[in-house]
């Protein structure tokens, strides 16, 4: 029996980059996670459609997997395309919803962020492409839960989520699919599997850390159990409700488990892991950790060693707040290079026109044109591919590199959890300040430009503004500062700080120390402890 429930708009239901997060206890309040399935099924339409469901396993996710599964045979869907026990890793999902060609999928996660009864939960769409649904659509959505009066839901028994099978929910087809089989089935036609199966038959040891979230199933059977790395290579492979405690986000301040060994005597030769929903990627190698964007730029320099991208590529897109590192790789390779606003949403454009193959943000994201999100796995798949072929360290890897393109030191200082008031009058006061920013000497750098970064669209022309403030200096050097949107409490100000080594001296400094007056000036210009209070960073990476 179909239900009409009757309701109200809730305040707040704004989805940020990356769709709706919240505090678990608000998702679970009365109609808070009805209210907005209605809304996006209400913007993207239902009836008829095919959707793709699946989540990184936080806790709520296998009941809120039940009531969108009601809601959207309520709601006239043909069919639902739902991983086992309601879990699917971010990439998989996309890769599900351009396998099967569905009208999109609903994901559950708020990503890297910690998870558990009074931690973070979060739902967003992805289109028809596989993307995530771009500002247009997330807006329309946003809009709709503020006049919303009703939903629709089938009272119904709890489908079993357990079991690999067909079921029928009221007029709703449900398909309980394997989670890994077909995202690794893809994964095997990009890399040379029999190469990498060498590697490790060769005595090449490995350490992933799956952070107790969802890549662990994922990468037991392709690294463990198809390439042959040694059993227990993957570690904290269950994915659990709290992710066991942890913070899942994989930088070398919540990593440090992983950190610590491979910087410790008798390290393995390769380490990563990845967070919450497996679509982001640390990479360390033993005694030297790698950058995001560095990583994304030794990815575009060497891609071409990898089957699936041996006819080269089309052309590198980073998020601004990245460094310019992969754009020296583009320009010397020829190919097109693109600047986007922070969130994956901004490179699908991109990817369904082929102007981009490789793209890449500072937050640990990376990823391709085989599918339309970062993916976690696929980048240490790569890297593991390019070490096999070129039969050296990550280490000399990274120094070849940086001989040849220079260095683009970088990190990111993130403040977290600032009163939001308090956030945003220091960005409107460093907004005010940008046009008498240029020609002023702050720490021994002038500065050359400074501005609120715009982006026009290539593809389709949409225009997004103020999507972070940019302070550039001569010689390379950079800050960037902007709110995030991904927390879930307060505001989390991100800045971003760079500083060219063009070599071939000056290459092998500790970052935080080649960056020293960079950070200063970032201080200094943006007034932050003066507003916030605030003098060093929460998470540095």
């Amino acid at each position: 029996m179909i239900t009409t429930v009757a309701t109200q708009p809730i305040a707040g239901q704004k989805p940020g980059t990356s769709g709706l997060r919240k505090k678990t206890p608000v998702f679970m309040g009365p109609h808070y996670l009805e209210n907005f399935v209605q809304a996006i099924f209400d913007v993207v339409g239902c009836a008829g459609k095919t959707f793709v469901l699946g989540g990184d396993g936080r806790y709520f996710n296998d009941r809120a997997a039940q009531v969108i599964c009601r809601m959207a045979a309520a709601n006239g869907a043909a069919r639902m395309i739902v991983g086992r026990g309601a879990i699917l890793s971010t990439p998989a999902a996309s890769h599900l919803i351009r396998l099967n060609k569905t009208d999109g999928g609903i994901i559950m996660s708020a990503s890297h962020n910690p998870g558990g009864p009074e931690e973070d939960f979060g739902v967003k769409f992805n289109m028809p492409n596989g993307g995530p649904a771009p500002e247009a659509v997330t807006e329309a959505m946003y809009q709709r839960t503020t006049t919303i009066t009703e939903y629709r839901i089938l009272e119904a028994q709890d489908l079993d989520l357990a079991t690999i099978g067909r079921q029928q929910l009221g007029g709703m087809i449900v398909d309980v699919v394997d989670p890994v089989a077909d995202y690794a089935a893809l994964m095997e036609t990009l890399f040379d599997f029999p190469a990498l199966r060498a590697l490790f038959a060769g005595g090449f040891r490995m350490r992933m850390d799956a952070m107790c979230a969802v890549t662990g199933p994922y990468a037991v059977e392709i690294l463990e159990r198809r390439l042959g790395a040694a059993p227990g290579t993957v570690t904290h492979a269950t994915p659990l409700p709290d992710f066991g405690g942890m913070h899942p986000d994989p930088n070398p301040t919540w990593a440090h488990e992983l950190m610590a060994e491979m910087m410790g005597e008798g390290a393995p030769d390769f380490g990563a892991a990845s967070d919450g929903d497996g679509d982001r990627n640390m990479v360390v190698g033993r005694g030297i950790y790698v950058s995001p964007s560095d990583s994304l730029a030794v990815l575009a320099a060497n891609a071409h060693l990898a089957p699936g991208y041996a006819r080269g590529l089309a052309g590198v897109a980073r998020s601004m707040p990245t460094s310019a590192a992969a754009d020296r790789v583009a320009n010397a390779l020829g190919i097109g290079r693109f600047e986007t606003p922070t969130g994956w949403k901004f490179f699908g454009n991109l990817l369904d026109a082929g102007r981009a193959t490789l793209c890449g943000e500072e937050s640990f994201g990376t990823g391709s044109d085989h599918v339309r999100e970062k993916d976690g796995l696929w980048a240490i798949l790569l890297w593991l591919n390019i070490l096999a072929v070129r039969k050296q360290s990550v280490a000399d890897i990274l120094t070849e590199h940086w001989a040849t393109y220079g260095r683009n030191y970088y990190s990111r200082h993130d403040f977290e959890a600032i009163a939001t008031d308090k956030a945003d009058a220091m960005m409107a006061a460093l907004r005010a300040s940008l046009p008498g920013l240029p020609g002023q000497v702050v720490e021994g750098m002038t500065i050359t430009a400074a501005d609120d970064f715009a982006y026009t669209d290539p593809v389709d022309g949409s225009v997004s503004h103020k999507q972070g403030v940019r302070i550039l200096f001569d010689g390379g050097s950079r800050i960037v500062l902007r709110l995030s949107g991904t927390g879930t409490e307060g505001a989390t100000l991100r800045v971003y700080l760079e500083r060219y080594a063009p070599g071939p001296d000056g290459l092998h400094h500790d970052p935080q120390e080649a960056l020293a007056p960079v950070i200063r000036a970032s201080l200094a210009l943006s007034r932050l402890t003066e507003f916030t209070g605030r003098t060093t960073p929460d998470v540095v990476t």
